[in-house]
């Protein structure tokens, strides 16, 4: 009735309010003990590497609770300038680390590079966890040099663990990227069979390391609840920024590629065909050969508990051949840019 009151402002009564996993109301609740120890609470984790012939693990620190860490995700928040009322949404929020954890168009918090010069910085290599790289962005706002994909997604597992996501680092081996959205790896050769290299855009990583951070998503039909891909390392561009996800992996297995966000690019990375195509004598080109078998061939992350890993494969693509399939990529390929 006296009008309005005002607290003082005292560091000790400040509130952090995270997402909360243990609780059902929430829209990040995750069902099962053993999975909020591994996906929530496991401070350090394997990243997996190489080829799927030749598998190699390094150790990684997530360290979320580390001192410092929640105030540089908060801080990562603040920096994409970020609405708090916006906060309380997964959706977004996972989308925003996605763009804010590598530095391309808002000076997040790694440079990628993969020229093998890193004189002017850290060997992407020499990184064992995510802990000094995001208390060096906190402390002098400047993005962090250098990271590849593993340091993406190991940081990315850091921030999001620390806000209360659930979330999983995950390879997938003979990754596609798909520069053309035509959904498939299209290598072009001329009438001699020498390869045109000025149309070979699209690529084949041998391993690509992303996350799975697990939500609901009351912005999609029903079905597609549960583990989303938010990957960080900058790639194409998405709505303009370079940002990947979250997209349900459940779009992925069934080729759902209108599904947002970004499913036409993650269904590429993991179950693309390869087509290979011949320049004919009129100019056109035909299809010579198509290896449906070359893409995704392995995808694996931590086992719940253990060092051991988890194949996963079977959670993004129904086996190989099999009638599902083939409708999965059938029905992302008619959705593609081109024929």
């Amino acid at each position: 009735e006296a009008g309005e009151f005002q607290l003082p402002f005292d560091p000790s009564n400040e509130i952090y309010i995270l997402f909360n996993p243990w609780c059902p109301e929430d829209i990040v609740y995750v069902d099962h003990e053993d999975w909020r120890q591994e996906y929530v609470l496991n401070e350090s984790g394997r990243i997996y590497y190489g080829t799927e012939a030749q598998i190699g693990e390094r150790t990684w620190n997530y360290g979320q609770f580390d001192h410092g860490v929640l105030d540089a995700c908060l801080y990562i928040l603040d920096r994409r300038g970020m609405p708090y009322g916006g906060r309380g949404d997964p959706v977004s929020v996972s989308r925003v680390i996605s763009a804010m954890v590598n530095s391309l168009d808002d000076n997040g918090v790694l440079i990628g590079n993969w020229s093998g010069d890193y004189s002017r910085g850290t060997n992407p290599s020499a990184w064992v966890g995510s802990v000094e790289i995001l208390l060096s962005y906190l402390r002098t706002g400047y993005s962090v040099p250098y990271g590849q994909c593993w340091v993406f997604a190991g940081v990315t597992t850091t921030v999001l663990r620390c806000l209360g996501l659930a979330t999983r680092t995950v390879t997938n081996f003979n990754s596609a990227h798909d520069t053309d959205t035509s959904l498939t790896m299209d290598i072009y050769f001329d009438e001699n069979m020498k390869p045109l290299e000025h149309l070979n855009h699209d690529s084949v990583w041998n391993f690509h390391v992303w996350n799975d951070c697990w939500m609901k998503r009351p912005d999609l039909p029903s079905g597609f609840d549960g583990w989303q891909v938010v990957d960080a390392t900058p790639q194409e561009t998405s709505s303009g920024i370079f940002c990947c996800g979250p997209c349900s992996v459940e779009s992925i297995k069934n080729g759902l590629v209108y599904m947002k966000y970004d499913t036409p690019f993650i269904f590429a990375e993991v179950n693309s065909d390869k087509v290979y195509w011949q320049r004919q004598d009129d100019g056109s080109f035909k299809i010579v050969y198509v290896e449906e078998k070359a893409i995704g061939t392995l995808i694996i992350t931590k086992a719940i508990g253990s060092n051991m890993r988890d194949d996963v494969t079977h959670m993004y693509k129904h086996p190989e051949g099999s009638e599902a399939e083939r409708r999965a990529v059938e029905t992302a390929a008619a959705h593609g840019s081109k024929p």
